[in-house]
């Protein structure tokens, strides 16, 4: 089963250089596996010989979000001085880059409407094909629903904040589907790249941070990725503070789009993440950082967290199965708000965008079904996004919104997929 962190023991220890797929076999129809998706020193894809060479590209797509906002986005590049960067100390300072995803103004602003942002910026984007699984020959990367420094819509007052942590060597791109989603529904939603960590980090200027991190062991102690998670949360940690500087700098915030600041209400703010992410938001809770709740798409609990547990709201949502050990110790340390959710026909991968794109091209590199669901699930790709986004935006609603979540209570005969465990 892929993982992006190794997750226990008592299964294969999956490292980031060994975060495997049949990527060959799509490609090829050959059985050895290539890694999958920015991850900076991956195998890369055999070239493809089930179809021509001649044949373009796909033009991947995102799918459209379901709410009635529209969506406006802001990179932010952010430097916390306090800290030299932990896995490359030959830098002063900890950089990181966030983006932030909010609910824009429908009025079209002076000089007409800004752009639409791309999934992933160039410098990012080159380092990505180059070294993931969607190579430049299968697949042309999409744009989002977003438009590049949009006003904000200022006329429902402030919103609710979520973070969001990217998977052990991927990016703050990788849920791009469900972000989206939520800001259509009135979120605002900060995503976070941890650089080194990260496949690659493109700042301002054009430098690229590729992966820094050293080898993993696949030991639920490892000191790697227990220091790993420290420092993603440290990382979560400043952006909320350099958020709040900016609130308090008014609406007209330098970095901040018109309106964006006086949107931000910080009083409310949750956190979801993919794997390694949903190990950070579950310790990024338990170390005090001000977030009322978390959620963890199907990610390994690594570090202290499995020990002191917590009393707020936490929501488990993983592929189908229901065997993961840490889950099995973390469950009972949950003693706040709890659900534990299994989405049956899915895998690891399915809780990122590899959901939507993989269905896309694979018509592209002549995979069959079979392979497809190898990666992320025989689920139908439309459906699994669906209920995802619905879960977790209930979940939110409920806790950060104060909004009744029927579809939380138990199972559903609307979404017979979703098993309550526990």
């Amino acid at each position: 089963m892929p993982r992006s962190v190794p997750d226990r023991p008592s299964r294969t220890a999956l490292s980031r250089r060994r975060l495997v797929v049949t990527g060959t076999a799509l490609a090829a129809g050959a059985a050895a596996g290539v890694a999958l998706g920015g991850t900076a020193h991956a195998a890369t894809a055999a070239a493809p010989t089930a179809t021509p060479k001649a044949a373009p590209p796909v033009r991947l797509t995102l799918p459209r979000p379901s709410g009635p906002y529209a969506l406006g986005t802001v990179a932010l590049h952010l430097t916390d001085r306090s800290r030299r960067d932990p896995w490359v100390p030959s830098r002063p300072a900890r950089e990181l880059m966030a983006q932030v995803w909010y609910p824009a103004a429908s009025t079209p602003a002076r000089g007409g409407r800004p752009p639409l942002a791309p999934w992933m910026t160039a410098g990012a984007a080159a380092v990505f094909q180059r070294t993931g699984y969607l190579l430049t020959e299968f697949a042309t990367l999409p744009l989002t629903h977003a438009r590049t420094g949009a006003p904000a819509d200022t006329r429902a007052g402030r919103r609710p904040v979520l973070l969001y942590s990217h998977g052990h060597g991927q990016y703050r791109a990788s849920s791009t589907a469900l972000v989206e989603d939520l800001v259509s529904h009135g979120y605002v939603v900060v995503t976070i790249d941890h650089p080194y960590d990260a496949g690659q980090v493109e700042f301002p200027g054009g430098r690229v941070a590729e992966y820094a991190m050293p080898d993993l062991t696949g030991e639920d102690d490892d000191p790697v990725i227990l220091k790993a998670v420290a420092v993603r949360v440290a990382d979560t940690r400043f952006v909320l503070e350099e958020l709040s500087r900016l609130v308090r700098n008014g609406p007209r915030s330098g970095p901040l789009p018109y309106g964006l600041a006086s949107v931000l209400d910080l009083s409310r703010t949750g956190m979801f993440g993919h794997s390694l992410g949903g190990a950070t938001a579950a310790q990024a809770l338990a170390s005090g950082v001000p977030v009322a709740a978390g959620a963890d798409l199907d990610g390994s609990v690594f570090g202290p967290v499995l020990t002191s547990g917590l009393r707020k709201p936490f929501l488990l949502m993983g592929e189908d199965a229901d065997t993961n050990p840490s889950w099995a110790a973390f469950w009972p340390r949950l003693r706040g708000w709890r659900r534990n959710l299994r989405l049956t026909g899915t895998r690891h991968f399915s809780f990122t965008d590899y959901e939507t794109f993989l269905p896309q091209v694979a018509g592209r590199l002549g995979a069959t079904p079979e392979q497809l669901a190898e990666v992320i699930g025989p689920l139908n790709g439309a459906r699994a996004i669906d209920i995802q986004r619905r879960y977790l935006r209930a979940f939110f609603d409920l806790h950060l919104r104060d909004r009744r979540a029927p579809l939380l209570a138990g199972p559903s005969r609307r979404y017979p997929e979703v098993r309550f465990i526990g």
